[in-house]
């Protein structure tokens, strides 16, 4: 999920609410909340926190919530696991440590310090923009500590899902790349979690139903339609893209959260042309 702001950039509850609500009328299964997506990184630690408690009270225990709880600051990141774990969330992520290169050591030391410190299962995020490249013989060592249970796997690098899954037989393997989901279905992830689902949920919705059904003519054209979405937006800020796509649909969150910039009214026409053209219509 994107995360709602004010133009202050506090949290609007009223529009998390209602996009919440609306998502869960598609057919969400879930929520990500704090991710990149949700600018996570970024928030306030007390915005962060609010954001968690909200959204698991919205959602109700109607579906999940996976909190998104990594910080440049180790300890910030442990209270706000914390914070999840009180709020009622029902798993943890993160993504590896930025910028000094730890080394496989110390990323492991990250994690298993972040599993020991919660009860809730924990989630692997791997994202080649963290500059860390998760190899086989580390992620076998990570998934033997016991909570540490699934990773998101937002990285196009699917033959080490598919031998992921024959080393490790239990875990749980989610697509990141929205543009890709198709074929990470076809290597086994079981579950997706994307940005332009804010958005394009009823296409995600039946292209999943259709991969499950092996109907996959329908999912493979379902497929290029998203993709086409997605790449008009990569170039174009996919964050505030989605806010704005967001906003054209009746949602007060058209807010970038500082040093993040908005669009200029050319490059917002410009923008809004160009996902005509490639089939999204607001």
């Amino acid at each position: 999920m994107i995360t709602p702001l004010t133009a202050n950039g506090r949290l609007n509850r009223a529009e998390l609410e209602r996009l919440m609500e609306h998502l869960l009328a598609q057919g969400a299964d879930g929520f990500y909340i704090g991710g990149a997506t949700g600018e996570g990184l970024v928030l306030d630690t007390d915005v962060h926190m609010e954001l968690t408690r909200e959204a698991v009270r919205i959602a109700a225990g109607r579906v999940p919530c996976i909190v998104h709880v990594a910080r440049m600051n180790y300890q910030e990141m442990l209270a706000l696991a914390a914070n999840a774990e009180q709020a009622g969330a029902d798993a943890i992520s993160a993504i590896p440590p930025l910028f000094y290169r730890y080394g496989d050591e110390g990323i492991y030391a990250y994690y298993r310090g972040l599993a020991e410190h919660v009860r809730l299962p924990v989630v692997i995020y791997n994202n080649p923009n963290t500059g860390v490249a998760f190899t086989l013989p580390l992620l076998r060592r990570l998934f033997a500590i016991p909570n540490l249970t699934a990773i998101k796997w937002t990285n196009y690098d699917f033959s080490t899902v598919l031998q992921l899954k024959d080393a490790v037989k239990d875990v749980c393997i989610i697509n990141g790349p929205d543009e890709m989901l198709l074929p990470g279905l076809a290597a086994g992830c079981q579950a997706c979690i994307g940005t332009t689902y804010n958005f394009q949920l009823p296409l995600i919705r039946r292209l999943y139903d259709a991969f499950q059904a092996g109907r996959l003519e329908e999912a493979r054209a379902l497929q290029t339609t998203v993709s086409k979405v997605v790449g008009v937006m990569v170039p174009r800020n996919v964050i505030m893209a989605t806010k704005l796509i967001l906003s054209r649909q009746g949602f007060d969150v058209d807010y970038p959260l500082y040093p993040m910039q908005g669009y200029t009214p050319a490059q917002e026409r410009e923008l809004l042309h160009a996902l005509a053209e490639a089939g999204l219509t607001l």
